[in-house]
């Protein structure tokens, strides 16, 4: 047995290994890659895994869990109520008109009402790890679509709450389907005690929170043992889930409320800290599970009706949220991403299907014919946003958009920005009020509109494409300024100026040391990490305060600037060798260190008083 779950294991973490990033290289996202992984090692494939499946279910019921406890950290109630208004205008009108639509088909199609609303409540969910991953991976979090599609998802997981409350009432009316149980202790009385246990056992969490987690938390982080404090906090979240699975509830509704409670605590960042190197891992077995517990037998023998179902609810879903998007004044572009993204069905719905089913609401063919549907919905999202991305968009919402822009485009600048969120924004204000105009791209539609009413002239298009570069004046223009916060679109204008407009001054902002060696090895000569400045800033306003000169202060940060920058010209020639790189990072910081103190023993001044460097040694 420990054989063959060591052998599970090994085969779970190589599949992820050589599919993700397969999967990433053709631009499909990580969340594909962990379910081609899950389809290639399961049953129907290689058949690593048995077609009993029992083991899958397991890492996708821990992967659920766990991740519905990170998702409910998330969820600060300051956060919630800063975004009250989008959360229930978008978030609840998403969830209650999918729901009625589905729950009106199902009804005409001749499904009972109970079976109808527990199923709809299921499929107006959508899959927060797909859709937050793949606007993360894709920079579009802060696009108007992002921060739409965040508040839907809000709304969802909250959402899950009413709905498991719900589901306990929905046998008063109805005939069991089957008379198996399943020896949950609730099952035994009438529904609507059952619906009492739902909201007594989430009171019970709520008081425990409030009175005893917290302070245990806090008496545990008084050791000082790291490992301890996360054993605790683990402790408390399996305890949740365990009293929740009593009281016949699923376990990963008592991890989610648990990470809700922890959230407004004050060990709310240490947790993530501490359980952030976790959270893709378990997040990529859950979705290899996912796929390696695909019924292909069944979608084999109810082919053309999965499929037809499967296609109709993502089309469904995704008219529903265009209306939505529509309601919320989003572009066409940012609405199509917003509407396609969130068109499948969630992983949280695998939660919903297993307590109707513990509750005889659904029949064991039902569910299974559910999973399935879920699981391609789910399987064929990262392909429909690509298609989105390289079809739909460029046809439908870049180029009318670009095309619009190019009628009024009648001027060409020295200096083009690419970019002008809060940091470019920032560049182009410093460079007008200096007099000096500059052509400005970004390819968020929405903030286009918003920057062009607060009088920016801005113009909408991917700056990665050459063309865009080229009506943008590229070829008389001197300086190439990006702004643009993801490195990786960074990396490729960069490749396409040098490619086609190699007189171009490219002037590159960088996230990070790793981002600034990657733009040093493609030749760009002005990199600007984004933070160093503010950091010496920061330090130098830290050092006036504590008496020293200001004359003083500026020159020692301009020096550590200037060595630090040429620090960097020297690691990046040992950046993959990490022995000699550690090595190289400490004799630069000991020359750098060597060179300031001697900048500053040479004249030295505090609180107006001058020590000469031998007064300053003897003191």
């Amino acid at each position: 047995m420990e054989n063959s779950f060591l052998f599970q294991a090994i085969i779970y973490l190589a599949a992820a290994i050589i599919c993700v990033p397969i999967a990433k290289k053709l631009g499909m996202g990580s969340v594909l890659g962990y379910l081609l992984a899950g389809i290639i090692i399961g049953p129907y494939v290689l058949e690593f895994i048995g077609e009993e499946g029992e083991s899958i279910m397991h890492f996708a019921e821990f992967g659920v869990v766990m991740m519905l406890f990170l998702i409910g950290l998330e969820l600060e109630p300051a956060k919630l109520w800063q975004m009250r208004a989008m959360i229930t205008r978008i978030g609840l009108s998403q969830v209650l008109i999918t729901t009625a639509a589905f729950l009106g088909i199902m009804i005409i199609a001749g499904f009972s009402w109970q079976i109808s609303l527990a199923v709809s409540m299921s499929l107006s969910l959508s899959s927060t790890a797909i859709v937050l991953q793949s606007l993360k991976e894709k920079n579009q979090m802060n696009s108007s679509a992002g921060k739409n599609s965040f508040a839907v998802l809000l709304m969802q997981d909250i959402a899950v709450i009413p709905m498991l409350a719900i589901i306990p009432l929905l046998t008063v009316a109805g005939d069991a389907l089957s008379t198996d149980h399943h020896g949950s202790p609730i099952e035994q009385f009438p529904g609507w005690i059952q619906t009492l246990f739902v909201f007594g056992a989430v009171g019970l969490v709520v008081v425990l929170g409030r009175f005893a987690f917290v302070p245990v938390l806090r008496m545990i982080a008084r050791t000082r043992l790291r490992e301890l404090f996360v054993a605790a906090a683990l402790l408390i979240v399996v305890g949740i889930a365990f009293l929740m699975e009593v009281v016949g509830l699923s376990p990963a509704l008592g991890t989610f409320l648990a990470g809700v409670i922890l959230a407004n605590s004050e060990f709310k960042h240490e947790l993530e800290s501490d359980l952030d190197p976790f959270k893709g891992l378990l997040l990529g077995l859950f979705f290899i599970a996912v796929g390696a517990s695909i019924n292909f037998g069944l979608i084999g023998e109810k082919a053309i009706m999965i499929i037809s179902i499967t296609l109709g609810i993502l089309l469904l879903k995704t008219l529903v949220l265009l209306s939505v998007g529509k309601y919320a004044k989003l572009g066409l572009d940012q609405n199509l991403i917003f509407a396609i993204g969130l068109s499948q069905v969630g992983e949280f719905s695998f939660v919903t299907y297993s307590f109707a089913s513990q509750l005889q609401i659904l029949d064991k063919p039902t569910n299974d014919i559910l999973m399935a549907i879920t699981a391609i919905s789910m399987t064929i999202t990262p392909f429909l946003i690509l298609l989105n991305e390289k079809l739909i968009l460029p046809k439908v919402g870049t180029l009318e958009k670009e095309k619009k822009e190019a009628d009024v485009v009648d001027e060409k600048h020295s200096v083009i920005i690419v970019g002008f969120s809060h940091f470019g924004s920032t560049i182009g204000r410093f460079l007008r009020a200096s007099g000096i105009k500059a052509t400005i791209l970004d390819n968020d539609s929405d903030r286009v509109d918003l920057l062009r009413k607060m009088g920016f002239k801005v113009y909408y298009g991917d700056a990665t494409r050459a063309d865009l570069l080229e009506a943008a004046g590229a070829h008389d223009a001197k300086i190439l300024i990006s702004a643009i916060d993801s490195p990786e679109t960074n990396f490729l204008l960069v490749e396409t100026a040098k490619k086609h407009f190699p007189h171009l001054e490219l002037m590159i902002r960088a996230k990070s040391r790793a981002d600034a060696y990657e733009l040093m090895e493609m030749e760009v000569g002005n990199i600007y990490r984004e933070h160093l400045d503010s950091s010496i800033r920061l330090a130098k306003d830290a050092l006036v305060k504590l008496g020293f000169r200001s004359h003083t202060v500026h020159r020692l940060g301009q020096n550590f600037i200037k060595y630090d920058e040429e620090a960097l010209k020297e690691l990046v020639k040992v950046k993959h060798d990490q022995k000699e790189y550690i090595s190289s990072v400490r004799r630069s910081i000991e020359m750098q260190e060597k060179l300031l103190s001697s900048e500053r023993l040479r004249k030295f001044t505090l609180n107006d008083h001058t020590w000469d460097s031998e007064a300053m040694k003897g003191k």
